[in-house]
């Protein structure tokens, strides 16, 4: 199983080195979401030198929290604010590093690629637990309705945020802007109600999950939670489920978890609990 992990991991790693933020077009991604080391952690430290980095010391993990850190790094330098240390993330930190007292520097042929050991590491130092968990016990109330998340994809490794605004028995989400919808129907192909396992990760846990890619039920152009007409994929007249306006879709999506149910029909899907499981899986090989 461990050549099995190692080369999906590769395919993951050439994924990465394909993926580029909106501004650095000519560039591979270096570190984003996932990553973990010395690089990330020199970078955290840097980061927590500038004003950047709240948490309370470098980890080598890049979370949430480095995420949230590099975005207001990147407002305050004029750059795209996705999270993503590419190279002119990189070359502007680079050059506050240069001109602030600390003399460190973060070696840039040390962090030209994503190593595939980066794709997703350990916690980042703040305890979050990982695994499988059951919905109903235990993520339906660490994830509460209007928290945001980080989802990855496990087999292209790509990454992209949303908020859960509905869901009782299982997590009804919405991409957060239409950059995060984009990323969504370049992994799935379009919007679609195929099953890929997921990785979720909130401020306290990293889940494994299956997800759905099909938006429904929702009127971006109307108000959310009035009843409304023609709401998406076909559900016709009803209460407006879409609650994160002009991102590109309307409607929520679904994300499953250890024994979620459906909706409607009130049961457990084995398709999704077969990628949850994919999930559960890929977690115990890489933390």
């Amino acid at each position: 199983m461990k050549k099995s992990i190692l080369a999906k991991c590769g395919a993951y790693l050439a994924a990465a080195i394909l993926t580029v933020s909106p501004v650095d077009a000519s560039a591979a991604t270096l570190l984003k979401v996932g990553a973990k080391g010395s690089m990330v952690k020199e970078i955290q430290t840097e980061l927590k030198n500038l004003g950047f980095f709240t948490y309370s010391k470098a980890t080598g993990y890049f979370g949430k929290i480095t995420m949230d850190a590099v975005k207001r790094f990147q407002k305050a330098n004029g750059l795209y604010a996705d999270g993503i240390v590419g190279n002119k993330t990189y070359a502007a930190l680079k050059a506050n590093i240069n001109k602030s007292d600390d003399k460190s520097e973060i070696a840039s042929n040390e962090i030209s690629v994503l190593s595939a050991s980066t794709m997703a590491e350990e916690s980042d130092g703040s305890n979050k637990k990982i695994g499988s968990f059951d919905w109903f016990s235990t993520v339906k109330k660490v994830w509460a309705r209007g928290e945001n998340a980080v989802v990855t994809d496990v087999q292209t490794g790509l990454s992209f945020n949303v908020k859960r605004t509905y869901g009782t028995n299982h997590a009804d989400v919405e991409p957060l802007t239409k950059e995060d919808t984009k990323i969504i129907k370049k992994i799935w192909g379009g919007f679609s109600w195929e099953r890929r396992a997921v990785i979720v990760e909130t401020d306290d846990y990293i889940l494994a999950g299956s997800m759905t890619a099909m938006p429904h039920a929702g009127v971006d152009s109307a108000a959310a939670n009035k009843y409304v007409k023609g709401r998406s994929d076909g559900y016709g007249y009803g209460v407006n489920l879409d609650a994160v306006k002009n991102n590109g879709c309307s409607g929520v999506m679904d994300i499953h978890f250890k024994n979620s149910r459906t909706h409607s029909t009130n049961v457990v899907q084995k398709v999704h609990q077969d990628m949850v499981k994919k999930a559960a899986a890929y977690l115990s090989e890489v933390y």
